[in-house]
């Protein structure tokens, strides 16, 4: 081959290779990749630099993976916004580590700098990325597909017949044909121009802007979110308001005003166990029977909250979290006064509800000797005790034969020092055990209805037979969790419909021949290689041959004559 023909291909593939991209051009709303130069000398270049790379695809793929990274350490390490003494615990046990978490920020990880800076630079990123796309996307749509290259059998899918047909009737009847298909279709020049699949785009943008819905919608929930649990014993009543919480955790943008007003009373709170089998004492039911109301004057309702089926009040959620018991204590002076009177809530150490706790007389009571002095008693609690066993361990949850271990201190509780306390542990600091007639500690096991009485007139502690339940429930506000919600759900629809769906294009090109027979010719052109797109084109030749059937050529017998349907879309033509 001589150096000018060899030119001349080369000119030709040059050609072809220009005339395929036009006809491919806008397939995908991506930004075209260039090649990265160094940033021209001064403030604007570098910052025109790091634009680019910061609002390209790999950065913002590499900024999802580092936050997902860091999200690690704030699932398998304590953290301080949940629970602080887990935090303790894990310093305690952990003098080697514990400093350097402290340093690296693990033990606040969605409140560290480093983790709000790989946020910040991903929300900042998709941004950047989605704004000129979609201003491309919908130049797009407002446009038209481009017309038919001039060389359609360069195509990858690719067909062609002959005619008796006149070329305009083949344009208007490929031209319903395609709209009929939903495909943005019109007549260019002497080719219909055809494209669909616009969802795909859609669908890649919607991707990404749920993204961004995500990362505003957990930037608020952790910001204006509070989290409250609260104790409440059979007949005891909840305003949703701060003094009422047991404990309360919130956002660092949260106000108390942004506490839902609402108010409940707990009627009543059942359990149900498995009474035999391999799962005896397994719970099979939890549900907590309460009266709610909306605002400050809302009408009363009822409602049962469930374990994972909470009570939704606007922004606000109650979950039910715990159970236990919460036996009915009398304790009497040396007179027979009554000095305290009310259901003990009981903290449960195991699956059958072993509990212990204490009872604090603080007010009211005088000794023997008439001075006032406070009462300290050590409650040790089973609901089902079994004398067989000798131990105070519960062999089922089910108040089915409860017993009460009490034992009695005398003195100051400390309550008044100003340093906060556990309701439920028993400072011993200024106090003193009761002893009984050997000078033992004073203590004994009491059925529903006994009563230990304490030495030298002291007075009493009566078990009543009233054993009431408690429920734990935990209140929960999270303002963006449906914007969480719906932005996850707009994420996965996307993405599926930016992989399943293909955007392709298609062109028919109808023009009279020397001859004067009528030449048509189709061709398809996807983003990506798919078997779809010669489908497509063969099947939509298939009807168009039928209104426009086949001509024989003028040298070959009629028999011959090409027949779309026959002939794969890839194609007779196809070089």
């Amino acid at each position: 081959m001589s150096t000018t023909e060899t030119d001349k291909s080369r000119d030709r593939a040059s050609q072809d290779q220009e005339d395929l991209g036009a006809a491919g051009s806008q397939l995908s709303t991506a930004p075209a990749e260039e090649l990265s130069a160094a940033p021209g000398l001064g403030v604007i270049g570098w910052a025109r630099w790091f634009w680019r790379q910061l609002t390209s695809m790999r950065v913002a793929l590499l900024l999802l993976l580092l936050l997902s990274l860091g999200a690690i350490p704030g699932s398998l390490i304590p953290q301080s916004g949940a629970d602080l003494n887990k935090v303790d615990d894990f310093r305690k046990a952990h003098k080697t580590l514990a400093p350097i978490y402290d340093k690296l920020g693990l033990f606040h990880v969605y409140s560290s700098v480093w983790f709000s800076a790989i946020y910040i630079l991903l929300f900042v990123s998709l941004v950047g990325c989605i704004v000129p796309r979609t201003w491309q996307f919908v130049g797009q749509l407002r446009g038209r597909p481009p017309g038919a290259p001039k060389r359609l059998n360069r195509l990858p899918a690719y067909t062609t017949w002959r005619t008796t047909a006149e070329p305009e009737q083949v344009r208007e009847a490929a031209l319903a044909l395609l709209k009929k298909r939903r495909f943005r279709a019109h007549i260019a020049g002497d080719a219909v121009a055809a494209e669909k699949g616009y969802v795909r785009e859609l669908g890649n943008l919607a991707f990404h802007i749920a993204l961004i819905v995500l990362l505003i919608a957990f930037a608020s929930g952790q910001l204006y979110k509070s989290d409250g649990t609260k104790l409440m014993v059979e007949g005891d009543g909840f305003s949703n308001a701060l003094p009422m919480y047991d404990d309360f955790k919130s956002g660092s943008l949260f106000q108390n005003d942004d506490l839902v007003p609402f108010s409940f009373d707990l009627k009543d709170f059942k359990g149900t166990y498995e009474v035999s089998g391999p799962n005896k004492g397994t719970p099979r039911t939890y549900q907590a029977k309460i009266d709610y109301s909306e605002g400050a004057y809302g009408k009363q309702k009822s409602t049962t909250i469930k374990v994972n089926q909470p009570l939704h009040i606007g922004d606000a959620k109650v979950y039910l979290v715990s159970h236990g018991y919460a036996p009915v204590v009398t304790v009497r002076d040396g007179k027979g006064n009554v000095v305290y009177h009310d259901a003990v809530p009981l903290l449960p150490l195991d699956g059958n509800v072993t509990s212990n706790g204490v009872v604090k007389v603080m007010d009211g009571y005088k000794n023997a000797q008439g001075q006032k002095e406070q009462l300290g008693f050590q409650a040790f609690f089973v609901p089902t005790f079994d004398p067989k066993s000798g131990t105070m361990l519960s062999q089922f949850p089910a108040l089915v034969n409860p017993l009460l271990a009490v034992n009695a201190y005398h003195g100051d509780l400390g309550v008044n020092s100003g340093i906060p306390q556990s309701v439920y542990q028993l400072d011993k600091t200024h106090m003193k055990a009761f002893k009984d007639g050997k000078g033992q500690l004073l203590k004994k096991l009491l059925q529903p209805g006994d009563t230990l009485t304490l030495p030298n007139g002291a007075g009493s502690i009566t078990f009543e037979k009233d054993i009431k339940e408690w429920a734990g429930f935990e209140i929960v506000q999270e303002p963006g969790s449906g914007w969480a919600l719906g932005g996850a759900l707009a994420a996965i629809f996307g993405l599926a419909a930016s992989l399943f769906i293909q955007r392709r294009r298609v062109w028919v090109r109808a023009v009279r021949g020397a001859d004067g027979v009528t030449v048509v010719e189709m061709a398809g052109l996807g983003r990506s290689e798919s078997a779809k797109v010669p489908e497509e084109l063969g099947d939509l030749a298939g009807i168009l041959y039928d209104q426009a059937p086949g001509a024989p050529d003028p040298d070959d017998d009629p028999s011959t004559t090409p027949d779309p349907q026959a002939v794969p879309a890839e194609g007779a033509e196809k070089q």
